[in-house]
């Protein structure tokens, strides 16, 4: 702790503070307190900066002069520094070093300072900030949502203030009462023997306020259940099973702490034509034998888009794969991949007079050229 921060505390009027004078009873310095932490106290006036400040302020005073012991050392110390000691050195030899007013021999003012003001700022921390639950869910979309990306509405069902009571934990209608257990500071100090921790007060569970009959919805806890409908973006691309983080999405924070994550994990429907290996998109097509043997040019779809010509060259057998430019899905860089069609040549399962003729011709014209003959011999 600095001088610096030690001389503003000397400055500062605790019984002025709570609007009570310096002899004041025990009695008369918590009915004070009570009535201003009513009056100010953020839970119940949400939003207003300047009760938040006089609230803070004022548990600050009630902190120190609602202790005995705290309180006669502050009341020492004023009596001090209204009696001529100075904190800067300066004055003619009026001053005293603060070095030494605050750092020197054990058992002096900076020991009691300590205890008074380092106790103190422990017990007065308010309950720190968390973030909200992540959350889990799960979407299906079309095959073509998946590849242009698409907006969807989700429902939740998350962790929120409770709506009866609006997160206080108290029965609607019912007063609140400063904490016993934390005194209204919403911490505890747990003492480990060799140290100690601030934990979030098991009274008011960081609160600060405690009421006289629990919400009979949360039971004390201040929260709840909430349903919900988000819309959540699906970007281009996206695989089927990718899991998705929506940053802010999942349950709310506590303590003014930010919301969770909510994931989604993303199921993509079968399309009846089209399939996909990472950011191409695949198409079977059937190709006549003769567009195969004699070579042919051929519409096929693309998707959400016109139909581009694929050319068949003569001698073309099935499987053969061919690639059109650009036609696939888009990446993350925005470049689309390719299409991939893959030829299916198609043997017709009846054939009419002529068309027999026709083929029996070219049986006989192919006769001294077997196609299996070097695979049998190899065997």
């Amino acid at each position: 702790m600095s001088d610096e921060y030690r001389a503003d505390w000397a400055d500062k009027d605790f019984y002025a503070v709570l609007g009570v004078k310096k002899d004041a009873t025990e009695t008369e310095i918590k009915k004070a307190w009570r009535k201003i932490a009513k009056d100010n106290h953020p839970d119940t006036h949400p939003g207003d900066t300047e009760r938040h400040n006089r609230y803070k302020v004022a548990s600050e005073a009630n902190d120190v002069v609602s202790d005995p012991a705290k309180r006669k050392k502050y009341d020492e110390f004023r009596s001090m520094s209204r009696g001529g000691f100075g904190f800067g050195g300066a004055g003619g030899g009026q001053g005293v070093n603060f070095g030494d007013l605050f750092g020197g021999q054990q058992g002096g003012l900076g020991d009691m300072f300590g205890d008074l003001f380092g106790t103190q700022r422990r017990q007065q921390a308010r309950p720190a900030a968390r973030k909200g639950a992540d959350a889990e869910t799960t979407t299906t979309i079309g095959f073509t949502d998946a590849v242009d990306g698409v907006t969807v509405s989700l429902r939740l069902a998350s962790e929120a203030p409770c709506a009866t009571c609006s997160g206080t934990g108290g029965k609607p209608g019912t007063r609140p009462h400063i904490c016993p257990t934390c005194e209204g500071a919403g911490q505890v100090i747990n003492n480990l023997g060799g140290f100690s921790i601030n934990e979030t007060c098991p009274t008011c569970g960081g609160r600060q306020l405690v009421y006289d009959e629990a919400c009979p919805t949360c039971h004390g806890t201040g929260r709840g259940q909430s349903d919900r409908v988000i819309q959540a973006r699906i970007p281009a691309g996206v695989n089927d099973g990718q899991r998705i983080r929506l940053p802010r999405k999942g349950g709310a924070g506590s303590n003014g702490g930010p919301a969770g994550d909510l994931y989604v994990t993303v199921r993509v429907s079968p399309h009846r034509i089209f399939g996909r290996k990472a950011s191409n998109l695949t198409i079977d097509v059937p190709v006549a034998f003769d567009e195969a043997a004699l070579g042919a040019e051929i519409k096929i779809p693309t998707l959400g888009g016109a139909p581009v010509t694929l050319k068949i060259p003569a001698g073309t057998p099935t499987g053969r794969t061919f690639r059109v430019r650009g036609k696939g899905v888009p990446g993350k860089d925005g470049v689309r991949g390719d299409l991939l069609a893959t030829v299916q040549v198609q043997v017709p399962a009846h054939l009419d007079e002529a068309t027999r003729a026709a083929v029996e011709a070219y049986r006989t014209a192919t006769a001294d050229k077997p196609l299996r003959a070097n695979l049998f011999e190899e065997a």
